[in-house]
């Protein structure tokens, strides 16, 4: 009897695009979950048959990790450019701002695919979890590299410790996945941006700029007191 998990030794002949193929099998994963997408819903879905899947992409953790490959490119896109700001608040802002596109943006299901199979998945699936949970580890440490940097160049307070700002900010974009799979509207989780850019910590320089705007508002509440 087939299961989910065994390969047929022969597919049919390949006759269907693997790239809009994987496209529709990703977002059954994210809108169902790895355990939740059954081999029918993925077949449906890819407008394929069985043969064709495991001739094309292997068994269903192989479609998986594919379709993750996917996803991963991505999200890349906004975290790479992310990176690149020229500020630690700039980076942080990017992340938020490119996770709430991603996560609850027009062109796909809501919530985040790596936070989804991190929590979600039972002991079955414990190598998809893990895989995950890899990936989600090297977004870290490309975050935690790009403060440590924003530390030693002052754009960090001497205090905030990078790992620490690191998960914190990860923990926020993480939050913001499970509220948008939970259909909260995305003026919320705007507002959940708004409120966490609110709370970054000023830099040396950016305290500087800080001080200066209000030794200027002190000089001209001063000049008006002369001037009454």
């Amino acid at each position: 009897m087939e299961t989910e998990g065994t390969r047929p030794a022969q597919g049919r002949p390949r006759e269907f695009c693997t790239e809009t193929a994987l496209v529709a099998a990703l977002r059954v994963f994210w809108s169902k979950g790895y355990e939740g997408a059954s081999l029918s819903d993925l077949t449906e879905a890819m407008g394929i048959n069985r043969p064709s899947l495991y001739a094309a992409f292997g068994n269903k953790e192989a479609l998986f990790r594919r379709a993750l490959d996917l996803y991963d490119r991505r999200s890349a896109a906004f975290m790479t450019a992310a990176l690149k700001a020229p500020t630690a608040r700039a980076v942080a802002e990017g992340v938020l701002r490119g996770a709430l596109n991603l996560h609850a943006g027009p062109d796909g299901p809501r919530g985040c695919l790596h936070v989804i199979h991190s929590v979600a998945c039972g002991a079955e699936a414990e190598s998809i979890r893990a895989e995950v949970i890899v990936r989600r580890a090297q977004v870290e440490a490309a975050l935690l590299k790009r403060f440590e940097q924003a530390k030693s160049e002052g754009d960090l307070p001497g205090e905030i410790e990078p790992l620490g700002l690191t998960r914190w900010l990860l923990a926020v974009v993480q939050g913001m996945a499970v509220q948008a799979g939970s259909d909260v509207s995305r003026a919320e989780l705007e507002r959940m941006v708004d409120t966490a850019m609110l709370m970054w910590p000023a830099g040396h320089r950016q305290g500087v700029e800080l001080q200066t705007s209000r030794q200027r508002e002190t000089n001209s509440d001063a000049l008006e007191d002369e001037g009454r």
